[in-house]
């Protein structure tokens, strides 16, 4: 029997980022949003605004995609220890910040089609009541951004491999805020536009500016979540930096080597090296002990005789 205790000897794989206060908040921006949301739809509906009316759908995707980084959270935390997940569940908080990515994109195109559709069949709007509702909507806004604010992705290393740690589940969320707080804003603009100078058009120019921005920052969201949930690897330089480090040490070479996320700020790394002079694995952890990023480091040794060519 091994003098180790197995339970020594196995990997963690706690890889979740996860921000209990963070969670909590986004469950009060949850019930702001969807009180807001639902004032403003009949709103909207009710005086004949297309920017007023546009927010409130918006504000309904948000509603979703707040639900989903509740239950992201809530899944990971469960099946943390799960044997049916390989590495953990440290991707699902990416997960939930791709699908909320989707749902800006989605209302987005709602948003145009809706805009184009009011642009060329113009609506009668009740101004001032319009206005009115706009500004509760930006409020409530304002109030969701800077409860998610001090807990959307403020993590930082000092590791000179690996700059920032991202909970991405929690930035969607933060993100959506962010949106609904633009479009109210353009709401008011559009609004108080068509009040005072009669430029009825403002009102769904500012619901196609709105979509146009809004689309840019899903775009940004999938293209940070989607490369690590397809398992790309770590950068260029960073891989380099960690072969360097093992084969600057004896006369070692590695002659496989693989690296990928395992989290929002976890990476696993698998290594095969050949070397006339073999040491025990923890040895090898030690030459990658710099890069804090490397969570879950495993490596063959493969010994060869001192004369071969390496």
């Amino acid at each position: 029997m091994p003098s180790n205790s197995i339970d020594e000897l196995q990997h963690s794989h706690d890889f979740i980022s996860h921000h209990a206060h963070g969670e909590k908040r986004t469950l009060y921006v949850l019930f702001l949003t969807a009180i807001t949301m639902v004032i403003e739809i009949i709103a909207g509906t009710h005086y004949g605004s297309m920017a007023l009316l546009a927010d409130g759908w918006h504000m309904a995707t948000h509603v979703a995609a707040f639900m989903i980084t509740l239950f992201a959270y809530r899944y990971a935390r469960i099946n943390m220890h799960n044997p049916a997940f390989a590495f953990g569940t440290g991707k699902v908080s990416v997960l939930g910040g791709f699908a909320s990515a989707i749902s800006l994109g989605v209302v987005a195109i709602m948003m145009i089609a809706e805009s184009l559709q009011r642009l060329f069949t113009p609506h009668l709007i009740s101004f001032n009541e319009a206005i009115m509702v706009a500004v509760l909507g930006l409020i409530v806004n304002v109030i969701s951004a800077f409860l998610l604010m001090d807990h959307h992705v403020h993590a930082h290393t000092h590791d000179k491999h690996e700059h920032h740690h991202h909970d991405h589940n929690l930035r969607a969320a933060y993100l959506h805020v962010l949106a609904d707080a633009f479009t109210s804003l353009l709401a008011i603009i559009a609004l108080l536009c068509g009040k005072y100078f009669n430029w009825t058009w403002m009102d769904p120019i500012m619901g196609i500016v709105g979509a146009i921005i809004i689309s840019r920052w899903a775009y940004g969201l999938i293209r940070q979540t989607s490369p690590i949930l397809l398992d790309e690897s770590i950068n260029l330089d960073h891989r380099q930096a960690i072969c360097t480090s093992i084969e600057e040490d004896s006369d070692n070479r590695i002659t496989d080597c693989h690296i990928w996320k395992v989290g929002p700020n976890h990476y696993a790394i698998i290594l095969a090296i050949v070397t006339s002079e073999p040491k025990e694995p923890e040895y090898y952890r030690q030459l990658l002990s710099e890069y804090s990023q490397l969570s879950h480091i495993t490596i063959e040794v493969n010994p060869c005789k001192k004369n071969s060519e390496l």
